[in-house]
Parts: C-alpha cells; structure tokens; sequence
C-alpha cells in the first residue's frame, strides 16, 4: 500500500506519520501508533472495548509467531472490506483505531534507576 493511499484513508485524522518497522509500516496521528501495514494489508489498531466491534463486521485479528513459539495475538484488525471503498465508513473506524491507541497511550521507556543497595556497598577510598 501506498503512502498516497494511506494518507487518502486516513483523511479524517490527518496530519499522519507514516514510518517503516516490522517490515512494513506504522501510521501515527498526534503521535500514537493507530495502524499498521503488512504484507500490503491495513490493520487498525483494537483494544478490549473495540475488538469485538472489528470482529462482527468481519476483520480478522493479526497474529505473530517466531519460529517454534505460539503465535500471539496482537492488538490490530484487518479493515473490514467495506471502509476501503467508503471514506465515511473508513473515517468511522480510523476513529475507533485512534481512541484505542489513546487508550492504550504512548509507555515511556524505563529510565535507568540506580539501586539504593548499590551505594551503600559502594567503598570510600580516602
């Protein structure tokens, strides 16, 4: 899928980021990761409270497996076939994707904390 494509599917939460990763795509609106693109498919981003909705209409849920683990659910769903043909309908879904990705919100990464057991064992050389 192209740039072009991505920026006109996601009219309604422009502006996007598009960014590589995963061999694909990520796409961000005001900094939130709510969809990706793998192997030329579109997937939104779900939570528990959006899941459910996806599924009834049809998406199916990506899974990721490495080699010789389980396969994991991950928390995106297919399109469903009729928000591609449809602004309206796929601004609708876009919508739910993002508040997902609100909902889930954006982890810091881990600051390095000094352990308070560390300075106590440290020596003085005087």
């Amino acid at each position: 899928m192209d740039d072009d494509t991505i920026h006109e599917l996601f009219a309604t939460l422009q502006p996007i980021t598009i960014r590589r990763m995963f061999g694909g795509k990520g796409i961000y609106a005001d900094g939130r990761i709510c969809a990706l693109v793998l192997n030329d498919e579109l997937y939104l981003k779900t939570d528990c409270e959006t899941a459910s909705r996806f599924e009834a209409a049809g998406a199916r849920r990506w899974t990721y497996q490495r080699e010789g683990a389980a396969p994991v659910a991950m928390p995106y769903h297919t399109v469903p076939d009729e928000a591609l043909d449809d602004p309206d309908i796929m601004a609708g879904w876009a919508r739910l994707a993002m508040g997902a990705a609100i909902r889930h919100g954006m982890k810091k990464p881990p600051g390095r904390v000094k352990h308070p057991a560390a300075s106590r064992n440290s020596k003085t050389v005087v």
